[in-house]
């Protein structure tokens, strides 16, 4: 039973609309009809404002590092801690991507799940972060430095944490990081390959 309220508890974390709120709180609009119609910080960032999108985004990255350290240990069962963290996490992330506030339509869960494994897999997200860094720099485009850092975040957590003792666990999750940042991000996928994706500044 723990264990379920704190899977229950992580999604409501995840759930909260924080880009919703912001467009509603600062500008009287709903995100979701304006610019791209994303419920995430890059939409805010473009619409309200580049102060208001970098707050968004430390903010949905405060949910998954939330389940992750403040929820999980209140759901400690007979299952692993670090199995029941992950599990949290994962929770966090479904609801920032399908809020049950929003209809089950939210973002599409990259700050979320950098909040998460900051706080699970901390070397292997930093090193994600500084490769997001350079692909943004390189190309401009937030959609694709989102896309080539999860597809090699398998990698790094290979190499930081092989000898870990819940490694068997953690792999396999990491292997579906990739999988379901591409899923979010197949309009993305479709714009860059006619060319017609935005850069962000």
């Amino acid at each position: 039973m723990k264990f379920l309220f704190g899977i229950l508890a992580s999604y409501l974390v995840g759930s909260i609309p924080t880009a919703y709120l912001v467009g509603r709180w600062v500008r009287g609009i709903d995100i979701r009809q304006q610019g791209s119609g994303n419920v995430g910080a890059t939409n805010v960032f473009r619409v309200v404002g580049k102060k208001w999108g970098v707050g968004v985004f430390l903010c949905d990255m405060l949910k998954g590092a939330a389940a992750v350290t403040w929820v999980a240990p209140f759901a400690f069962s007979s299952l692993n801690p670090f199995v029941t963290a992950l599990g949290c996490g994962v929770a966090a992330i479904v609801g920032h991507t399908w809020t049950v506030w929003l209809g089950f339509r939210g973002g599409k869960g990259v700050a979320t799940s950098t909040g998460v494994f900051l706080a699970l897999t901390p070397w292997a997200a930093l090193t994600s972060l500084f490769l997001w860094a350079l692909l943004f720099a390189w190309k401009r485009y937030v959609s694709l430095a989102s896309l080539g850092t999860a597809l090699l975040f398998p990698l790094w957590v290979a190499c930081f944490y092989s000898r870990a003792e819940h490694f068997r666990v953690l792999f396999p999750i990491s292997l579906g990081v990739p999988l379901f940042i591409f899923y979010t991000h197949r309009e993305n996928i479709h714009r860059l390959r006619e060319g017609t994706e935005r850069r962000l500044i």
